[in-house]
């Protein structure tokens, strides 16, 4: 240790050689810091976790759905009547028949024929599941 930083350090008072933080003082979001605890704690993260391929093949059939009603109004989908298709309440219904009903009046207004439709909708939901509520996963 050399002369001049012991005469520094002895002409300063004791407390001037340290710094002290106040807790909640200071930059944003920065909160009191406890030297006992040498790790910071990790804040808990919450995840969903779906079904990637279920959820896939949803997306497609309604892509599909959105083109063929497309083509049975003669219009684009902004200009399309409200017509509601809910998937999951068509696989809640046990018979194919009362899918189909189901389907029938949803599509009361068109004008079109709407069998062949309803016929391909019904083929292309025969085996799809229900989606189910997400699963919530913690770290």
């Amino acid at each position: 240790m050399s002369t001049a930083s012991a005469e520094t350090t002895a002409q300063l008072p004791p407390a001037a050689g340290r710094v002290f933080f106040q807790p909640g003082v200071g930059c944003a979001g920065s909160g009191p810091m406890q030297r006992d605890d040498p790790v910071p704690k990790k804040q808990g993260k919450v995840t969903v976790k779906y079904d990637r391929k279920e959820l896939r093949k949803r997306l497609i059939l309604e892509e599909w759905i959105i083109g063929q009603l497309s083509e049975l109004y003669d219009c684009e989908e902004e200009e399309m009547p409200e017509v509601e298709i809910d998937i999951d309440d068509l696989l809640e219904v046990n018979s194919e028949d009362e899918r189909a009903i189901k389907l029938q009046d949803s599509l009361s207004d068109c004008y079109k024929p709407t069998d062949d439709f309803v016929r391909e909708l019904l083929g292309r939901i025969r085996g799809m599941r229900k989606l189910s509520a997400p699963q919530k996963k913690s770290f």
